[in-house]
């Protein structure tokens, strides 16, 4: 089963451009956050563990913890620590050059890209989310100086694109998946009775991607094709940290819905948008996307794998 969200096929195709592309560097960071997230859960408190115990063994030849943390460090290390330190680089940046970034710029930023693409926040709780958005807004911020663009210009493009700045109502949804109604009427049970639905999605959904996140799918809204309709209608009638009854899916499955979070769909005025819009005019004009690490050297950053 698929999860996230499709553009309308009707929208042309050069009003969506300016809207994605600024956020690519945002959704590759929040990725590989997952992917940190993930490990984080996997590992379990090491501060009573021995390098050498065994976490398991193949014919009574074992593995130990001091492997397995080297493995884990070979396969997703180098990544984790370059997002910790362009987060760093980006404060110092924002410090050098008196960037402040406001509730509002947060809160519109978390709006606009959970209209895009709704998976990207699957398993970050929103503590990590408005950090990225953050690091993001910052870095824009450096990018677009300097860069003077015209109220007209900006104005324009709002008015060819006053749709994109319409937010339908989103909802961050965790889901448990089961192939039976009777499976799924157990589970109902126990998370009634106090269990976790977070270790229940673990421990019991059948869809994996998902499931190891806790059953987070990130948020849903109605133009949300990439899943069943089931699981968004049931969201849509749930309350903030309200779970729904037992929903059958299209192809035989069943599934229990929880909601976590709900963004009220508005429309952004152009007022509310124009120094958004100036930020993405500008970047559409670089000649190639700029990361974080182009201020490595500025801001003398140095890391455990050298240059």
């Amino acid at each position: 089963m698929k999860y996230g969200h499709s553009h309308n096929a009707q929208e042309p195709a050069q009003k969506k451009k300016l809207k994605t592309k600024p956020l690519l560097v945002l959704i590759v960071i929040l990725f590989i956050s997952n992917v940190f997230w993930f490990v984080g859960w996997l590992i379990p408190d090491k501060k009573s563990k021995q390098p050498d115990e065994e976490v398991a063994s193949v014919a009574g030849d074992p593995i130990t913890r001091e492997q397995w943390m080297t493995a884990m460090e070979n396969a997703v290390g180098r990544d984790v620590l370059r997002e910790l330190v362009n987060n760093k680089v980006m404060e110092t940046a924002a410090k050098k050059y008196g960037i402040e970034v406001s509730e509002k710029e947060l809160e519109l930023e978390l709006a606009l890209i959970t209209s895009v693409d709704g998976r990207a926040y699957s398993g970050l709780d929103l503590e990590q989310i408005r950090q990225k958005i953050r690091s993001t807004i910052i870095l824009e911020k450096v990018l677009s100086n300097d860069v003077v663009i015209d109220d007209s210009t900006v104005k324009s493009f709002y008015d060819e694109n006053e749709s994109l700045y319409t937010i339908l109502t989103s909802y961050r949804t965790s889901i448990i998946v089961v192939n039976s109604k009777k499976e799924a009427e157990r589970a109902l049970d126990e998370l009634s009775k106090g269990s976790s639905f977070d270790a229940l999605a673990k421990e019991l959904s059948i869809d994996l991607t998902s499931a190891n996140l806790g059953g987070d799918i990130g948020y849903i809204n109605a133009d949300t094709e990439t899943i069943d309709p089931a699981i968004y209608k049931a969201a849509s009638q749930l309350s903030e940290g309200k779970i729904g009854d037992v929903v059958s899916l299209q192809n035989g499955t069943y599934a229990i819905v929880q909601v976590n979070e709900v963004i009220e769909g508005r429309k952004f005025t152009f007022n509310e948008v124009k120094e958004h819009i100036k930020r993405e005019l500008t970047i559409e004009q670089l000649p190639q996307s700029v990361l974080p690490e182009a201020f490595w050297k500025e801001f003398d950053a140095k890391w455990f794998y050298g240059k």
